[in-house]
């Protein structure tokens, strides 16, 4: 072999192994530029995380190829909606997933004038993150739809091969835990919007397009506390789509596919569309983040009724699911106003007096000896009462200054006080989480599972007597 040869066969092996793993989207950005970006700059950025939940749990029922599988499956999807918004997909680490907007290598926003770009930032990322959800529900099922002309063999060759694992999955015949039948990967999403670093970072030979500032940090947080398949942005991110209509545009959109499609989220409020909510981080010494959480999905009510109603055949297994949708959903009514009319409509009867009874007895007796309350109205109130203990005490400010024997006296009494004080709280929280949550818990999943042992009662019933006709007839 000639050296020629053997450079020939160098350079060839270096294209593929940048085309094989530089990221396209920055390539191209690179070359409309015309050059490598050598300085960091400060810019605009819209950022968005991606975690899959519970994905430990999930991973277990799959081998270790199969995992790598269905989530590359995953990503591929996730990357297409990312293209098809312009938006730069930064990394990946496992079941998490982070991407950006911005208005330095993004040629689209070079023409935008500076106080604009915000609104098409905003816009690309909220947009990204919805429909990125929505891919997610599509996946589940198998369900190609969100591909387009643009989609690559490539591309259609992982998701075919992700959807085998999952039809795999569904159509078990030993259903003996109900994770197969209802097998379904569901994320959460955080977004931010802000001024961050923008650059290249890292040592030669290992340089990373990045960003770097408190916003990304604030988008993670977003993130970690967002809602199951549905999505959290801080206020200032809100702001900017209520300031350029983009809320009000989404708002009607969701409104009215609501009511083409017959859900109970037709008659959805602004206020339980876009929910307001102080995050507070413990480990961030009690940190309080502005945030709103949004609904993406329009059949959510629907979707999490219907699987309500087929887990009732599923036993102890399939009670256990239902639970943990009374659990994740109890803040929002239209889920759980559907699920209680459903289960209710079948024959499943919650002791709403007992309930309340457990949260406070007071309330109880004001309610009689029956309670019109819904479910969801009692889980508020459980909510309310739990929010109510952990507050908890506060500190006081320390007191002037006077002397050395004043001073320390006064803050020995003020931390005695606060001592105290903490001791009681403790006690109603730990009452009130391993107590009274516990049994309000309980007291749905007997009713629950009353209603399946009378259904298998009934069923061996029948079975009995159809026994007992063979016998007559022979």
């Amino acid at each position: 072999m000639t050296d020629t040869t053997e450079g020939n066969d160098f350079r060839d092996l270096m294209q593929s192994i940048e085309e094989f793993y530089l990221p396209k989207h920055l390539v191209q950005a690179i070359y409309a530029i015309g050059r490598i970006p050598d300085h960091s700059s400060e810019g605009l950025v819209g950022v968005g995380f991606i975690d899959i939940a519970d994905y430990t749990h999930l991973s277990r029922y799959l081998s270790p190829k199969e995992n790598q599988i269905l989530l590359n499956g995953l990503y591929t999807a996730f990357a297409i909606v990312l293209e098809r918004h312009g938006g730069f997909l930064n990394k990946i680490e496992g079941d998490a997933m982070m991407f950006h907007f911005d208005d330095v290598i993004d040629k689209r926003m070079w023409n935008i004038p500076q106080g604009n770009r915000s609104s098409f930032i905003a816009r690309e990322l909220f947009f990204t993150c919805v429909e990125m959800q929505r891919v997610c529900i599509l996946f589940n099922h198998a369900d190609d739809r969100f591909l387009d002309e643009t989609a690559t063999d490539a591309q259609k060759d992982d998701l075919a091969s992700s959807f085998e694992i999952i039809k795999t999955l569904r159509n078990k015949n030993d259903i003996s835990s109900t994770l197969f039948a209802f097998f379904q990967i569901r994320i959460r999403i955080g977004a931010n919007i802000g001024e961050v670093m923008i650059g290249n970072f890292g040592p030669d030979g290992s340089k990373h397009w990045d960003i770097v500032g408190l916003p990304v940090i604030n988008a993670k947080r977003m993130e970690a506390t967002a809602p199951i398949g549905g999505l959290r942005i801080s206020s200032d991110f809100f702001d900017i789509l209520k300031e350029n209509g983009i809320a009000d545009e989404y708002f009607r959109t969701f409104q009215e596919e609501a009511r083409r499609l017959g859900s109970v989220y037709a008659s959805i409020k602004w206020d339980d569309l876009f929910r307001y909510r102080e995050v507070v981080l413990q480990e961030k010494h009690g940190a309080a983040y502005k945030t709103y959480s949004v609904q993406v999905y329009p059949e959510l009510p629907e979707s999490v009724a219907n699987q309500a109603e087929a887990l009732l055949a599923h036993g102890e297994n399939g009670c256990a699911q239902i639970l943990e949708f009374f659990r994740y959903y109890r803040g929002n009514r239209y889920v759980i106003d559907l699920m209680e009319h459903r289960l209710a409509s079948r024959g499943v009867h919650f002791r709403k007096k007992d309930l309340v009874s457990y949260i406070s007895p007071r309330l109880a007796k004001k309610m009689g000896t029956g309670s019109r309350a819904s479910l969801y109205r009692v889980l508020s109130y459980m909510d309310q009462y739990l929010d109510y203990v952990k507050d908890g005490p506060s500190r006081e400010d320390k007191p002037e200054f006077l002397s050395y024997d004043q001073f320390v006296s006064r803050m020995n009494s003020l931390a005695e006080g606060f001592y105290d004080e903490q001791k009681r709280t403790i006690i109603q929280k730990t009452w009130f989480s391993t107590v009274v949550v516990q049994m309000v818990y309980a007291s749905l999943e007997a009713s629950i599972r009353e209603w399946q042992v009378a259904a298998d009662l009934e069923e061996d019933g029948e079975i009995e007597e159809l026994e007992s006709v063979i016998e007559v007839q022979d």
